[in-house]
């Protein structure tokens, strides 16, 4: 049996969760024998659109067996993907809920299917450690991913069905990274009406963009300063070396561990292209709170009273 050759298309050097896509589908590729080449769109949908292409339309010796992506944009790219599909290409979607899956799975013959964090549950989890964060209500600022981005859309929507109802949100809009968010909240801050408004806590749709409205609130005016870095900051994707670590030492209050699934989706492919047998159109992971809700409630009035404390 010949070795599989698979392509790897993430959105971004600049985002800790798609680095660790990297790392996890290149240990998956390395335990299997696969070659894998890894792109990066850096947030741009029409780099991530062109790079795809030029692959596929390579000479065919060239093309690899399949190809795995996070879309940058709103679309999946579905002409793309149809184009990989008709070139005899395998096709993998990850994170991101997609219309045209089925049609090519029923036109074309080679693995086709999609595998994805529960962005919804994602948002009503960040609900329930905002109830958790803030028992008697309040306000909070919200870090949100890319309008265009479904699942910043999923999360978004899952965080308001779920939201208490003594809970005010104000949204400003990020890209993933930190420098976004930093630059976003900076922007927030220069505005009048920012040093009016009541914030209870800050919850991003990622744990760098927690981060990066941290770093931003650590550059207000002393007199500002300490108002806003006592906040709780919560965060989403929650690996081990950053999100986790984050909780550990204080710096985020709570964060969403959301499984890294591009070696997930590197073994299924490689077990449906050896095996003719295709998977499931979707599958999706399970993300939990980190710590748990239990213990995030018991540890938050202990941290109001130290704030407390010190006015």
């Amino acid at each position: 049996m010949k070795n599989l050759n698979f392509v790897l298309s993430l959105t971004t050097r600049d985002n800790d969760y798609q680095m660790e896509q990297a790392a996890c589908a290149t240990a998956a590729a390395l335990r299997s024998g696969i070659k894998l080449q890894v792109l990066f769109a850096e947030n741009d949908s029409i780099l991530q659109s062109q790079q795809l292409l030029n692959i596929i339309q390579s000479r065919p010796e060239a093309q690899p067996d399949g190809i795995i992506f996070e879309p940058v944009g709103g679309t999946a790219l579905p002409q793309v993907a149809r184009a990989a599909a008709a070139a005899g290409i395998s096709w993998v979607v990850m994170n991101r809920e997609v219309d045209y899956l089925a049609e090519l799975r029923k036109a074309y013959r080679v693995p086709i299917f999609s595998v994805s964090s529960d962005h919804e549950e994602i948002g009503r989890i960040q609900s329930s450690q905002i109830a958790a964060l803030l028992p008697q209500g309040g306000s909070v600022l919200y870090v949100q991913g890319p309008t265009e981005n479904l699942a910043s859309k999923l999360r978004t929507a899952g965080m308001h069905a779920a939201k208490p109802s003594n809970v005010q949100v104000k949204i400003i809009k990020g890209q993933w990274t930190e420098a976004s968010a930093y630059k976003a909240v900076s922007s927030w801050l220069k505005l009048s009406t920012s040093q009016q408004t009541q914030i209870d806590a800050v919850i991003a749709q990622n744990d760098v963009m927690a981060m990066g409205a941290k770093k931003a609130f650590q550059e207000c005016p002393p007199h500002l300063r300490e108002r806003w870095l006592d906040l709780a900051y919560t965060g989403c994707d929650g690996l081990p070396k950053t999100g986790q670590a984050w909780v550990r030492n204080g710096m985020l209050a709570a964060t969403v561990i959301v499984p890294a699934i591009a070696g997930q989706a590197v073994d299924m492919l490689a077990r449906a292209v050896q095996t003719g047998i295709a998977p499931p159109e979707r599958t999706y992971t399970v993300p939990q709170s980190f710590p748990t809700l239990d213990k995030l409630a018991k540890t938050e009035p202990e941290r109001v009273h130290a704030v407390a404390g010190r006015y």
